[in-house]
């Protein structure tokens, strides 16, 4: 076994405790069954200010510093008539970051201890935000929510998309997974 001794913590936790209690809790006879998180994709699109330079500087910047990599740009895949968009036209609609391995492990530490406690008047993340596949995806409005982002890169606000990408998920099983790493689901009252 790796050492543990500059491993990501949750990845740590995940190798040790998560994927044994996992495989009790759902009853699956492989630990290979058990639903382990495979990438984390972070995406922002520039929708109607693809023109504004100002602005996609902004998304660019702020996917930088809290993914610590750099994002790529993505263009139309098809074209669309009402907001003036061709199929590959030049400026890019949006931009993400896959995160893997550690990087992935840390930023997911981060957002759940560090990040979220300081959106406002915050109740929990949805429950009703998985797909078929037990991938879940997570909307934040604003990027200020970031400790990394200074009040310079928040001058133009943007919102981000998070999917965590789950191997071997259901709702369940990915449910189970999240709320191990310490994801803080809404409460079913609310």
């Amino acid at each position: 076994m790796a050492s543990t001794k500059n491993m990501p913590r949750l990845k740590a936790l995940y190798n040790d405790e998560i994927a044994k209690n996992l495989q009790k809790e759902l009853n699956l006879g492989n630990i290979h069954q058990v639903p382990k998180l495979e990438k984390v994709v972070i995406s922002s699109g520039v929708g109607k200010k693809r023109e504004d330079k100002k602005f996609t500087e902004t998304v660019e910047l702020t996917l930088r510093k809290v993914t610590g990599q750099e994002p790529t740009s993505r263009l139309a895949k098809k074209s669309i008539a009402t907001f003036k968009i061709r199929k590959g036209m030049g400026a890019p609609v949006g931009y993400l970051v896959t995160l893997r391995n550690d990087k992935m492990y840390e930023f997911v530490d981060r957002l759940i201890n560090v990040t979220l406690p300081h959106v406002r008047d915050f109740h929990g993340v949805p429950k009703n935000s998985f797909d078929k596949q037990g991938n879940y995806s997570l909307g934040l409005k604003e990027q200020t929510v970031f400790p990394e982002i200074t009040f310079e890169d928040a001058s133009v606000l943007h919102g981000l998309e998070i999917t965590f990408i789950i191997k071997n998920g259901s709702k369940e099983g990915s449910t189970k997974l999240l709320e191990a790493f310490g994801m803080p689901f809404e409460k079913e009252g609310k």
